[in-house]
């Protein structure tokens, strides 16, 4: 992970707190958060090779889908959840942000938007992105919900959950005074710390 991107997510982590990151990869966010903010980390991950990896950094971490994993956690309480460039990759976000918000007291959500002006360039000449933040060609790709930033700061609200803090960043993981004017045209990603009302 982008050491920028870490910094802004290391920003709303407080200090000693039991953090659970779900599509956590090789464990080098939490490994940053336990060394930088004493925080009590746990993982999910489906990639079997990248949750080795975790328990390689000692991360303790399941080996799993978010979908069905996240069940599993119903009784731990945790202080704060992330999903960072994972909502996108559910069968269902919006129930997905429910069950998170059930197990944790607030949630980090990042997100690649769709409506970013370089996506709608390559939709306009008939071919589905290749971005910074999306990758990888439709044929790989694990996204299947891909959304815009509109469309997330929708499912909030109709959800009833709370937007504590949002930013809007462009290719180079830095919020400008355009990507805050046009955030759903201009920005490439969506960093959201969200709470039930």
């Amino acid at each position: 992970m982008k050491s920028d991107f870490k910094r802004i997510i290391e920003k709303w982590i407080p200090q000693n707190t039991k953090v659970l990151d779900l599509g956590c990869g090789d464990g080098d966010l939490l490994e940053h958060l336990k060394d930088s903010k004493n925080v009590n980390g746990f993982g999910i991950e489906i990639d079997i090779s990248k949750a080795n990896e975790c328990l390689r950094r000692n991360i303790p971490v399941m080996q799993c889908d978010i979908d069905e994993g996240i069940k599993d956690f119903d009784d731990l309480d945790f202080d704060i959840a992330i999903m960072a460039n994972s909502i996108q990759c559910l069968k269902n976000p919006n129930l997905a942000l429910q069950n998170i918000l059930n197990i944790s007291n607030k949630c980090i959500v990042t997100l690649p938007n769709f409506a970013h002006w370089s996506c709608r360039l390559d939709l306009f000449f008939g071919k589905m992105p290749v971005t910074k933040n999306l990758p990888v060609p439709w044929y790989e790709t694990k996204n299947i919900h891909l959304c815009t930033i509109k469309d997330f700061e929708e499912l909030c609200n109709n959800l009833d959950l709370h937007v504590i803090e949002k930013l809007y960043l462009n290719n180079n993981f830095k919020e400008s005074t355009l990507t805050k004017l046009l955030p759903n045209l201009l920005a490439a990603e969506g960093v959201y710390l969200i709470e039930r009302k």
